[in-house]
């Protein structure tokens, strides 16, 4: 089994949840979002952003719109819709049982 492997497989399972949350103070435009991903060291390419915004829209969770850009095509702005909102509020209640409940396992007294 590959390290390598395991550590993509946990970053996929996060992203839903990072985008979302980047987008919870406002739209967004994917660079924008590929930015944050990658300054918090998310390895993620405009290969997987792309579909995955679009499966988030498709979803009800985002919404979007189009701004002229002076310096070429249109850009895409995502922002949370109030579907999206209430699902990053269960995915982050989520991700805090979940945190809690993988320090308790990992942590030293439960070592044996």
């Amino acid at each position: 089994m590959k390290i390598e492997n395991t550590k993509a497989q946990m970053r996929k399972g996060v992203l839903e949840f990072c985008i979302l949350s980047i987008l919870k103070d406002g739209e967004a435009y994917t660079s924008d979002i590929l930015e944050t991903l990658k300054d918090a060291k998310m390895l993620v390419v405009e290969g997987t952003i792309y579909p995955l915004l679009t499966r988030l829209k498709n979803a009800g969770l985002l919404a979007y719109r189009w701004e002229e850009s002076t310096g070429g095509p249109p850009r895409k702005y995502y922002s949370l819709t109030e579907k999206g909102k209430l699902f990053l509020t269960e995915l982050s209640n989520t991700w805090s049982e979940l945190q809690q409940a993988v320090t308790i396992v990992t942590s030293e007294k439960n070592k044996k």
